[in-house]
């Protein structure tokens, strides 16, 4: 296994926005995704490795590749070839999954979770978001939408329903993700109202993976 001699693309980064969209429509989302967690566990036994940590890498995956018959074994596949436990990834789901597992399409969500693998819903809130589902799907993290993060602290409407997520995840035993936290405000709200977890411009823009293992070491004062 030539972990050591796998590097990550040295290539200008591009928007998800403006790919994602054309990888659906041609149908190579299911090969790109395939690739994407293949590099990611590569990515995150390099960084164990190194930083002496157990990192944890968030790894999209499309509905299409939900729906596929190979999934589990996709993931296990690239866990065994990483020698990673599963507890190293997490797969942020859309909320599309909600429909698709409520009407028993996505048991796979369920294999996934026995092999204990991380999942998460993106972008909660915008779709079709309901803690009715959540308390039935094997989920312990949702991301909250950063269209509700936006207008904080000022907006009242955005105070009402942030709150209000937050608690109800609080009362369910859900970790909470605050997306899109771009300003101090934002951040100490949220802090306030026992949200753990953020993301955001406020921290860092998206980086390369060497960009993000100096983060990471200076998060952790690990030295060079």
């Amino acid at each position: 296994m030539a972990l050591a001699r796998w590097k990550p693309p040295g290539k200008p980064m591009v928007s998800p926005a403006d790919f994602i969209p054309l990888a659906e429509e041609t149908g190579l989302i299911s090969s790109l995704g395939r690739q994407v967690l293949r590099n990611a566990c590569l990515q995150n036994r390099l960084w164990r490795d190194k930083l002496g940590i157990p990192v944890v890498i968030s790894v999209n995956l499309s509905a299409r590749q939900l729906r596929s018959d190979d999934v589990v074994t996709m993931v296990a596949q690239a866990l065994k070839e990483s020698d990673l436990p599963p507890s190293a990834i997490k797969l942020e789901l859309t909320e599309s999954a909600f429909m698709d597992y409520n009407r028993g399409v996505l048991g796979v969500l369920d294999e996934l979770k026995r092999m204990g693998v991380g999942m998460s819903i993106d972008d909660f809130g915008t779709g079709y978001s309901s803690f009715a589902y959540l308390g039935k799907m094997p989920i312990e993290t949702i991301k909250m939408d950063k269209s509700f993060i936006e207008g904080l602290p000022g907006q009242a409407d955005h105070i009402a329903i942030s709150s209000a997520i937050l608690a109800m995840a609080q009362a369910m035993k859900v970790n909470v993700v605050a997306e899109g936290v771009e300003h101090s405000g934002q951040l100490n709200f949220l802090r306030q109202h026992g949200c753990r977890w953020v993301q955001g411009y406020l921290f860092s823009r998206p980086v390369d993976a060497e960009a993000a293992e100096a983060l990471l070491r200076k998060a952790l004062v690990i030295p060079d």
